[in-house]
């Protein structure tokens, strides 16, 4: 298997190689699961857009910035929407004394954000960046939190410019005005604030700020120890119930590095548990979305709610958790199915042969609602182009008719030995996501439904849940891995340097891809639109701002 992926990365470099004129590439390098290529800095534009339309790699999945005793580095992760398994890496050096780079933002959009994160946290600067200033921090803070010399003791001044009406100086005739739309909870999904100027009734430009979390994460993972301390982390990424399959990102990461082999029986666990944990997010999109767009607790927000209970208490029993599931370990899952383990099947189906006809009342609920479908349909509308050009996943490009899953595509745990389908809706719009998530939760269901028949009748001898996995990791080598996360691709970057705790951890969370689309989706619509087409994204701010 090994060499067989060794062929297919040589072939894939050497493609990407002949296609890249000779003065752009200066080296080759290897992560764990792609190969790389190292560039020129003042040749970042050239080098990708090659990339991009002679060899197949339509989508920036992660940016990474970091930094060494000698460098600063970007890299950016390329990989394909209609093969997943075309991974490459291409790595950008600049001199320590000056981080200076070319932008990749005009050949991928989804660039834009991911390099102000860079500039803002890391500090190298991107020319020919239509927009290079911070996006966590506020303008006026001084260093970069991330890089060796930063001085944390500091302080920090956020002057009143920092709170001004951006278009109070604006010379534009009509009937213009400036609203601030959050940040307060749960309106807004969590801690994000909307700049919009409206237009009348319509806006006229929408700009998220995002950075009101400051929640630390890469930097806490990076502190702590491969083995035990990081896996409580990925839980608190998404407060709707999809941790597990956060924790599954990164088991699959350091898995890779540490060349971990997964028995089988732990593998179909996972898969069981972490469909669970995709249908309890589910639920809570299904629940929410009909708050922002009828605006009260209708019956389908009390419904949702309900059935999240019985995922929840099935969790629970299984974890011990009802949301902070810390679960999912090094090698495996932490125990068994709970005893007696017939009484715990039991209940799992039938939550599953309930399911059928609590959808229908969703339905008839939802997608049957004159007042939704006037509301969703054709409205934020994201066609399939914009979608990939904004690194957008998960339902939300499902719903542009973008097939990609990498539950299938880059496939793991037991999927690629189960009967199920990759939905998707070729309406583009927030009905369209709506009806794509809807019809996730039955092949969630089908899913876990299969992994139970599995679970039941496997050889007591043969119930093995853990790897045997070293007490101390000690990895070396780099690795970006990802999965199917409830909100899209969710990946990890890691650079093991042989100690026991990551020298760079990189989260690369699909909420912050799919928001930076949003003023492509809502600009010259209602501002009633804007409110729903927010909520179709069903964006989690822990993992936009993490």
């Amino acid at each position: 298997m090994q060499q067989q992926q060794s062929s297919t990365a040589n072939r894939l470099v050497d493609e990407a190689i002949t296609a890249l004129p000779e003065d752009v590439i200066v080296n080759r390098d290897s992560h764990q699961n792609a190969p790389a290529l190292v560039i020129r800095a003042d040749h970042v534009q050239k080098a990708l857009s090659t990339l991009r339309s002679e060899v197949g790699f339509d989508h920036c999945s992660c940016v990474t910035a970091q930094e060494y005793d000698d460098r600063f580095e970007t890299v950016y992760h390329l990989t394909s929407y209609d093969d997943r398994a075309r991974e490459l890496s291409v790595i950008v050096p600049t001199t320590k004394d000056n981080p200076v780079s070319e932008s990749a933002a005009p050949v991928y959009r989804t660039a834009e954000w991911h390099e102000r994160e860079a500039y803002d946290l890391v500090g190298i600067e991107y020319e020919d960046h239509p927009n290079l200033r911070r996006i966590l921090l506020p303008e006026t803070w001084q260093g970069h939190p991330l890089q060796n010399d930063y001085d944390q003791t500091q302080p920090q001044i956020v002057t009143l410019r920092e709170h001004a009406n951006p278009i109070q100086d604006d010379t534009q005739q009509g009937d213009t005005m400036f609203l601030n739309i959050g940040p307060h909870h749960p309106s807004t999904h969590g801690v994000l604030h909307l700049e919009v100027v409206l237009d009348g009734e319509q806006v006229a430009n929408v700009e998220p700020d995002i950075g009101y979390i400051h929640r630390c994460e890469e930097q806490m993972c990076q502190k702590g120890t491969y083995r035990h301390q990081i896996m409580p982390y990925p839980d608190r990424w998404d407060w709707g119930g999809a941790g597990l399959l956060n924790e599954w990102a990164y088991a699959r990461v350091i898995e890779d590095l540490a060349d971990i082999e997964v028995p089988e029986y732990a593998q179909v666990i996972r898969t069981m548990s972490a469909e669970l944990s995709r249908i309890l997010s589910h639920l809570l999109f299904t629940a929410m979305y009909a708050l922002d767009v009828s605006g009260e607790f209708n019956a389908t927000f009390m419904y949702g709610f309900r059935d999240r209970e019985i995922v929840q208490d099935l969790l629970e029993d299984l974890t011990g958790q009802r949301m902070m599931f810390n679960y999912f370990r090094v090698g495996g899952v932490v125990w068994d199915i709970p005893e007696p383990r017939e009484e715990f099947f039991d209940n799992v189906r039938s939550f599953i042969d309930d399911l059928p006809q609590k959808l229908d009342e969703y339905h008839d609920l939802l997608t049957s609602n004159e007042v939704l479908q006037v509301r969703c349909v054709d409205t934020g509308k994201l066609l399939p182009e914009v979608a990939k050009q904004y690194g957008c996943t998960g339902p939300v490009a499902r719903g542009s008719g973008i097939d990609y899953d990498l539950r299938r595509d880059d496939s793991y745990g037991y999927y690629d030995r189960l009967e199920w389908d990759v939905v998707t809706e070729d309406g583009c719009d927030n009905f369209a996501r709506v009806l794509v998530r809807l019809r996730e939760i039955e092949e969630s269901a089908s899913i876990v439904e299969q992994c139970v028949d599995l679970l039941e009748d496997w050889p007591r001898e043969e119930r093995t849940c853990q790897a045997n996995v070293p007490r101390t990791l000690k990895p070396s080598g780099e690795c970006y891995r990802a999965v199917e996360g409830a909100k899209g691709e969710l990946g990890i970057y890691i650079r093991a340097d042989g100690t026991e705790t990551p020298a760079r951890f990189k989260i690369r969370g699909p909420s912050f891809s799919n928001l930076s689309a949003l003023p492509a989706m809502a600009n010259g619509e209602f501002v009633a639109d804007l409110v729903a087409t927010l909520g179709s994204l069903d964006t989690i701010m822990g993992e936009v701002d993490r």
